[in-house]
């Protein structure tokens, strides 16, 4: 198969990509990794006019930067650049775990951080990492920069915030704090396949307990949410909390049919997904 006519751009500065979206918008598609895009393409499902590629920006990084209160991802840091930081497994742990459920090898090779948030697939595990963690994007245009929470990122299946003219050029994910403590749990067929239900879970002190974020995978349009009130951690251990969490997933979680599951098993995935994760990330952040 072979992708449809399209005019190339090979820009070298994070400006001229700024204004070739300026002059071409809704018409151009950004390059990076190319996992999704090509074969988007090639099946004719994207036909833009014209291709942005941004392979060749001079001096992008391509491993992540740490700062005061964030880990930093240009729009260049391979998947494969993560998963081998040390920046990433001590100051974003639930990232560097969710990391080895993507996908393949081969394709975390090319594959890029920002690239996943941008095409913004509800069924991936970075949009979920992100939602967890309270992290935010940098869009970029012509007219400037602005920062969008990971609340406000994801508006549907593939389709995220940004205006017709603006791109992804870099992603923030926050550093861990003191007390903190993290899961990523998912359920797929075979290794590598998208996860017919995943969560990730992001636990915080709160008083004298914890309280934990489950961001889930493939149950909706968009990366779903559930907040589990603070608690001791003992009750997070108990067999009452699988009750309880049975009750917010099903009060709060409509997860679709398709081809591969119908949503009451994935409901039902959800379920224990969700408690396992949850266990794990307060015991992670409890106090020895």
């Amino acid at each position: 198969m072979k992708p449809p006519r399209f005019e190339y751009h090979r820009p070298s500065s994070r400006d001229e990509v700024a204004a070739l979206l300026a002059q071409h918008g809704d018409e151009s598609k950004i390059l990076a990794g190319g996992q999704s895009l090509v074969p988007m393409l090639n099946f004719r499902l994207a036909h833009p006019d014209h291709l942005v590629d941004i392979n060749h920006l001079e001096g992008e990084a391509s491993e992540p930067e740490l700062g005061d209160r964030w880990v930093t991802f240009g729009p260049l840091v391979r998947h494969v650049a993560a998963e081998r930081s040390l920046v990433v497994e001590e100051e974003v742990p639930l990232l560097f775990e969710a990391l080895r459920f993507v996908a393949h090898p081969a394709i975390r090779t090319r594959g890029t951080i920002v690239g996943s948030i941008a095409h913004s697939d509800p069924a991936a595990e970075i949009p979920a990492v992100l939602t967890a963690l309270g992290g935010e994007i940098v869009a970029r245009s012509a007219r400037g920069e602005r920062t969008i929470h990971s609340d406000d990122c994801f508006v549907g299946p593939l389709i995220n915030a940004l205006k017709h003219d603006e791109w992804m050029e870099a992603v923030r994910f926050p550093r861990r704090a003191e007390g903190e403590g993290f899961a990523f749990e998912e359920f797929s067929r075979r290794s590598g396949d998208y996860a017919l239900c995943g969560v990730a879970a992001a636990a915080r002190p709160s008083g004298s307990g914890m309280n934990v974020t489950l961001a889930y995978l493939g149950v909706g349009v968009t990366p779903q949410t559930i907040e589990v009130s603070a608690r001791p951690v003992s009750e997070y251990q108990h067999p009452s909390f699988f009750g309880e969490l049975e009750g917010l997933v099903h009060a709060e979680l409509r997860p679709y049919d398709d081809i591969h599951a119908t949503g009451a098993y994935k409901r039902f995935l959800a379920v224990r997904l969700g408690v396992k994760a949850a266990r794990r990330a307060v015991s992670m952040g409890e106090p020895a």
